[in-house]
C-alpha cells in the first residue's frame, strides 16, 4: 500500500532536495577478487564456489590483480587521488547471504578518493563531487519464495553464492545539492555518465538488468533556506536509469508528504518496486560508524606504485564528453539531436548500429523514433528490447537495397522484436519484400487509374501533384509492398 504523496513541484516549492549516490560496479574479470573461482554471470546456483569465497577454515585470499588495476583506472577516470597505500577491512554484518558474516572491504581506507565529474541536464552542467571508490567484494543472493517476494511474508528462503566474491567497486559521491526540480534528472543523468564512462574504460559489462551496475539513492529534504540536511533514506538496488529518477522523484514526494504533516523521516532502507513505482520501507538504517570494522589479517596492503599509475592514467581512453563531442561531428548531427540521442540513453546503440554499416541519421531514426516509442510502450530502457544494433543495421540494409520500405521495415522490427529470427528471416516469413514484378505492379497501376477517372484527367491536363492519390490506391492494393518512387513513375507514364 502506498504512502501519502505530495506533487513533486509542491514539494520543490517547499523544500530542497539532496542526494547521494552509491553506484555498485562488478568487474569482468575472469576470476573473483580473493579467489580463482569464475566470475561469469550466471550458472547452476552455488556452482561457482570455493573455500575461499565461502570463507571456510583454512582458506587464505589472494587479491585480484586485475581487479586493482580496474579500480585505480576507474578512480583516475573520476579525477580521484590515487591511494599511495590503503588496506581491505572486515565489514561484519550478519545477512544469510554474506557466508563469512563479513565482507572483505574498503571505507576508511580506499584506493580512490576525492574525485569529481559533470553532467549536462538541459544545457545546464552539474557538478558531482566523488568522495571515494573503494574495492569489495559482491554478497551472495537471496530468492525469497513467497507471494511478495520479499523477506518478509516469505515461506522460505534460498541462497546462491555464486556472486558472493566477485569483484566488485562502490563509487560514492558526496551530497548533491542545489538541482532543485532538476534532482532527479541529475540522478539519472549520473548514473548514465558513469555507465557510459565504465563502458568505454572495458571494466564492466555496465548490464543493469543484471546487476552488474546497480545504484543505491540516498535522499532527504530540507526546508528552503536551510543549511542543514534532512534524515535521509536509502533506496536500495535501483537496476535501470529510468528508475534511478523514478526512485528519486517518488521519494521526495513522500518525505514532502510527511514533513509537511509534522511527522519525522525515518532513517531506513527502502524497497524499489518495479511494477508500481513506488518504495516501501526495508529496515532501519545504520550509519557507518554503527558497523564494526577491522583490518583484514590476510590480505597485505595494496600499494601501487606512482609509475605504475601514471602509466595507466596515460592510458585511458578519451571521456565521455570528449568522445560525443567527436561522434556528433563525425555523425553530423545537431546538438539537439545528440542531446536527445544521449539522453535516450541510446549513445552506443546508435554508434554499434553505424559501426554495422548503417547511415547515421538513418541508425538514429529507429532508435530515437521507432525502439523508443516501443520501449515506452513496454516501460523498459531502450537497451533492453530483445534486438541488437547488427538486426537494425540489416534491417536499414535491406531498405537501403530496395527489398524494404520504411512502413514494411517496421513490420520486420515487429518480427525480430517477437523473436522470429534475424531481419531476413522475418522478411521470408511474412512474405514483406517490395513486389519487383513489373507486371504486377503495372496492372495495379491500371487498376488505380480505372478506378479514379477523376484524379487520371487531373493528372494528363498537366496537374502532377493529383498523382499522391494514385499512389495510395495503388501501395494499398499492393499491401504497402510496392516500391512508392517506381509506382510514381509508372502513373505518370501511363497518363503522359
Amino acid at each position: 500500500m502506498s504512502e501519502p504523496l505530495m506533487s513533486f513541484d509542491e514539494a520543490i516549492d517547499t523544500f530542497d532536495p539532496a542526494m547521494g549516490l552509491e553506484v555498485h560496479v562488478e568487474l569482468n574479470t575472469n576470476t573473483k577478487m580473493f579467489c580463482s573461482c569464475p566470475a561469469h554471470f550466471g550458472g547452476d546456483p552455488n556452482t561457482h564456489v570455493c573455500p575461499t569465497c565461502l570463507g571456510l577454515p583454512g582458506s587464505m585470499p589472494v587479491v585480484n590483480g586485475k581487479a586493482v588495476e580496474s579500480a585505480i583506472r576507474i578512480g583516475l577516470a573520476l579525477n580521484c587521488e590515487i591511494a599511495e597505500w590503503c588496506r581491505f577491512a572486515r565489514k561484519n554484518y550478519f545477512y544469510p547471504d554474506m557466508p563469512k558474516n563479513f565482507q572483505t572491504s574498503q571505507y576508511d581506507e580506499p584506493i580512490a578518493y576525492d574525485g569529481w565529474t559533470e553532467v549536462e541536464v538541459d544545457g545546464q552542467i552539474y557538478r558531482i563531487d566523488i568522495e571515494r571508490a573503494h574495492m569489495e567484494e559482491d554478497t551472495g543472493k537471496s530468492t525469497h519464495v513467497g507471494t511478495t517476494g520479499r523477506i518478509h511474508g516469505a515461506d522460505y528462503s534460498l541462497v546462491d553464492y555464486n556472486r558472493a566474491g566477485i569483484p566488485l567497486i562502490e563509487i560514492v559521491t558526496r551530497p548533491i545539492v542545489g538541482a532543485g526540480a532538476k534532482a532527479p534528472e541529475v540522478a539519472r543523468a549520473y548514473v548514465a555518465h558513469l555507465r557510459e564512462l565504465l563502458l568505454g574504460l572495458g571494466v564492466s559489462d555496465v548490464r543493469m538488468e543484471q546487476g552488474s551496475l546497480r545504484c543505491d539513492v540516498n535522499l532527504s529534504l530540507s526546508p528552503k533556506g536551510a543549511d542543514v540536511l534532512g534524515t535521509r533514506t536509502e533506496t536500495k538496488n535501483v537496476n535501470s536509469l529510468r528508475s534511478v529518477e523514478r526512485a528519486a522523484r517518488y521519494e521526495v514526494g513522500r518525505q514532502a508528504a510527511i514533513l509537511s504533516d509534522g511527522g519525522k523521516v525515518t532513517q531506513e532502507t527502502r524497497h524499489w518496486h518495479e511494477d508500481t513505482g513506488i518504495t516501501t520501507s526495508g529496515r532501519e538504517k545504520s550509519d557507518a560508524e554503527d558497523y564494526r570494522y577491522f583490518p583484514e589479517p590476510d590480505l597485505v596492503p595494496v600499494a601501487p606504485s606512482r609509475e605504475w599509475v601514471a602509466e595507466l592514467k596515460a592510458n585511458l581512453p578519451e571521456p565521455p564528453a570528449v568522445r560525443r563531442s567527436r561522434l556528433q561531428e563525425e555523425w553530423g548531427f545537431s546538438d539537439l539531436e545528440m542531446r536527445d540521442t544521449v539522453g535516450a540513453g541510446a549513445l552506443d546503440l546508435v554508434a554499434e548500429t553505424i559501426a554495422a554499416g548503417a547511415a547515421p541519421q538513418a541508425a538514429r531514426k529507429w532508435w530515437l523514433s521507432e525502439l523508443a516509442r516501443r520501449a515506452n510502450e513496454q516501460d523498459v530502457e531502450i537497451s533492453a528490447l530483445p534486438i541488437s544494433a547488427a538486426q537494425v543495421a540489416a534491417i536499414q540494409s535491406l531498405v537501403d537495397d530496395g527489398t524494404l520500405n520504411d512502413k514494411l521495415a517496421r513490420q520486420v522490427f515487429d518480427g525480430v522484436l517477437a523473436g522470429e529470427g534475424e531481419p531476413a528471416e522475418v522478411v521470408a516469413k511474412r512474405g514483406l519484400a517490395i513486389v519487383s514484378d513489373e507486371g504486377a505492379l503495372g496492372e495495379a497501376v491500371d487498376r488505380a487509374i480505372a478506378a479514379n477517372p477523376e484524379v487520371a484527367q487531373k493528372i494528363r491536363d498537366g496537374k502532377q501533384s493529383a498523382a499522391g492519390a494514385l499512389i495510395g490506391a495503388v501501395m494499398k492494393d499492393m499491401r504497402g509492398q510496392a516500391d512508392a518512387g517506381r509506382v510514381r513513375e509508372m502513373i505518370l507514364e501511363k497518363l503522359a
